[in-house]
C-alpha cells in the first residue's frame, strides 16, 4: 500500500475514532445548544430543539453523564449552562454540582422544549434555538455528531454549509475503502503509525473497570459472572469477552461521567469493536503488535460499513461493530485474508436484522449478543466454515455482502424507524 493511501486512511480513522462522554445523540444535542449559546451574547433563558427522528429515538431513554437523569431536557439545559463547543463530544466535561443544580432548575421551569422535525434533511439533524432577554441564536448539527453546519445570531448568518436550506456537505469520499484495502492497511501499515489505536483499548478498559464501583444499568456483566450462574455459563475466555464489553456499555448507558473511545459517532460501537479484541489478545497472551493490527482492522471495518449504512439507521450499530470485532478476533486467531472475509459473512448471515429501538440500558444485551456472534463467527471462519452465496443476503463477494446489509439498513428498514419511534412516543 502506498504512503498516500496510508496517510489518508490514518486521517479518516483519527476523525472517526474519538473520545466521547455519554451517549452521543443527547451529547450532540448539548453540543448544538452550547454553540448556539456561545453566539447569543447573553445568558440563555430558553432553548427550543428540532430533531430528526433518529436523534429523538436515540435520546429518549439514556442516562445523561453525571446527572442521575435520563432524556433530553437535562442534556439541553446542561448545554445552556456549562457546555463548551470546543470540547466536541466531551462538551459536558466541565459539569459541576452548581451547574447541575442550575440546569435542573431550567428543566423544572420548563425552559426547554423538543419537537420532531419531519422534513429533516438528514437522519442525523439537530437544530437548537436559544433565546435570551434581548437576543436569539441558532445552531445546526447535521450529517455527523459534531458537524456544526450552521450558526446565526439575531438573524445574522455566522457560518453556513447549507444550500437553499438543504444540507450540502457530504462526508469525504476521498478515501475509497473496500475489504481488501482495509485488510492491506491493517497488515502493512508501519506499526509506529498504528500505535495510537491502543488509546481506544485504554479508555474503553477504564470504562469497563468503572462497572465494579457500583450498579449500572442492567448489570449484564455481573449476571454473566455471578457465581450462581457459573454452572450455566461456565468460566471461559468467551464469557470474559462478553462480560467486559457489556460492563463498559452498562456504565455508559447509565450515564457515568466516563469517556469512551467512540467509532463513527457511537460510543457503543467503539466499545464493541475494541474490547472483545483486547480481551481476547490478553487472554491468549498475544503480542502487542498483533493487538494493534487487530484493532486497526476492527475499527476501520466498522468505519467502512457505517459510511455505506449511515451513522443512524433502523439497524443496530453494535451489529456492525460486532463485524469489526469478528475480523479482529479472527486475525488474532491466526486467520488469513480469506478467513477474515468469512468472519464478515458469518456475522451478516447471523444477526443482520437486529433492530435499533433507541439508546438505553438494555443496549448492553445487544452488545452481548454481538460479541457472542463475533466470537462464533471467528471460530467458524478459522474452521473454514462460511455462510454461502446461496443463503440469504450473503454474496460470493464480501463487499457485495456488506452492501446488501447496508441497503437493508438504510433503505429497506426506513419504515421500521418510523414505527419504532411512534411506539416509543405512545408509551
Amino acid at each position: 500500500m502506498n504512503r498516500e493511501d496510508i496517510d489518508a486512511i490514518l486521517a479518516l480513522i483519527k476523525k472517526e475514532v474519538v473520545p466521547a462522554i455519554g451517549c452521543t445523540e443527547p451529547v450532540a444535542v448539548a453540543l448544538t445548544v452550547a454553540r448556539a449559546k456561545e453566539v447569543l451574547g447573553e445568558k440563555p433563558l430558553r432553548s427550543e430543539l428540532f430533531l430528526s427522528r433518529n436523534i429523538l429515538k436515540n435520546s429518549m431513554g439514556v442516562g445523561i453523564p453525571g446527572t442521575g437523569m435520563i432524556g433530553l431536557p437535562i442534556a439541553i439545559a446542561l448545554g445552556m449552562v456549562v457546555g463548551k463547543s470546543e470540547y466536541g463530544l466531551e462538551v459536558l466535561k466541565d459539569m459541576n454540582p452548581d451547574a447541575l443544580a442550575e440546569a435542573k432548575q431550567l428543566v423544572d421551569d420548563k425552559r426547554t422544549s423538543v419537537e420532531l422535525k419531519e422534513d429533516a434533511p438528514d437522519k442525523l439533524y439537530i437544530e437548537a434555538r436559544c433565546y435570551g432577554k434581548h437576543n436569539s441564536s441558532k445552531a445546526i448539527i447535521c450529517g455527523s455528531h459534531n458537524n456544526i453546519v450552521y450558526v446565526e445570531a439575531n438573524g445574522e448568518v455566522l457560518h453556513d454549509e447549507f444550500t437553499n436550506g438543504n444540507f450540502s456537505q457530504v462526508e469525504s469520499n476521498d478515501v475509497r475503502l473496500n475489504f481488501n484495502k482495509i485488510y492491506d492497511f491493517a497488515m502493512e501499515t508501519p506499526l509506529d503509525d498504528l500505535h495510537f489505536m491502543l488509546e481506544a483499548a485504554r479508555l474503553n478498559k477504564l470504562a469497563a473497570e468503572e462497572s465494579k464501583k457500583g450498579t449500572f444499568g442492567h448489570s449484564v456483566a455481573r449476571v454473566i459472572e455471578n457465581e450462581s450462574f457459573r454452572h450455566v455459563m461456565g468460566s471461559s475466555i468467551y464469557n470474559r469477552l462478553v462480560a467486559v464489553t457489556a460492563s463498559a456499555c452498562d456504565v455508559r448507558m447509565a450515564g457515568a461521567m466516563v469517556p469512551v473511545m467512540s467509532n463513527s459517532g457511537s460510543g457503543n460501537q467503539g466499545i464493541t469493536c475494541t474490547l472483545p479484541v483486547v480481551v481476547f489478545a490478553e487472554e491468549m497472551n498475544k503480542p502487542e503488535d498483533d493487538l494493534v493490527r487487530a484493532l486497526a482492522l476492527s475499527h476501520l471495518m466498522v468505519i467502512y460499513i457505517k459510511r455505506r449504512l449511515g451513522r443512524l439507521s433502523a439497524l443496530c450499530g453494535v451489529t456492525v461493530a460486532g463485524i469489526g470485532a469478528a475480523c479482529g478476533i479472527t486475525h488474532l486467531m491466526g486467520g488469513n485474508r480469506d478467513q477474515v472475509a468469512y468472519a464478515v459473512k458469518n456475522m451478516i448471515g447471523n444477526i443482520a436484522g437486529m433492530l435499533c429501538d433507541g439508546a438505553k440500558p438494555s443496549c448492553a444485551l445487544k452488545v452481548s449478543s454481538s460479541v457472542s456472534s463475533a466470537t462464533f463467527s471467528a471460530m467458524m471462519a478459522m474452521d473454514n466454515k462460511v455462510v454461502s452465496s446461496l443463503e440469504g443476503i450473503a454474496d460470493e463477494d464480501v463487499d457485495k455482502t456488506i452492501n446488501n446489509l447496508s441497503d437493508i439498513g438504510s433503505e429497506g428498514m426506513s419504515e421500521v424507524d418510523k414505527m419504532v419511534l411512534n411506539i416509543m412516543l405512545k408509551k
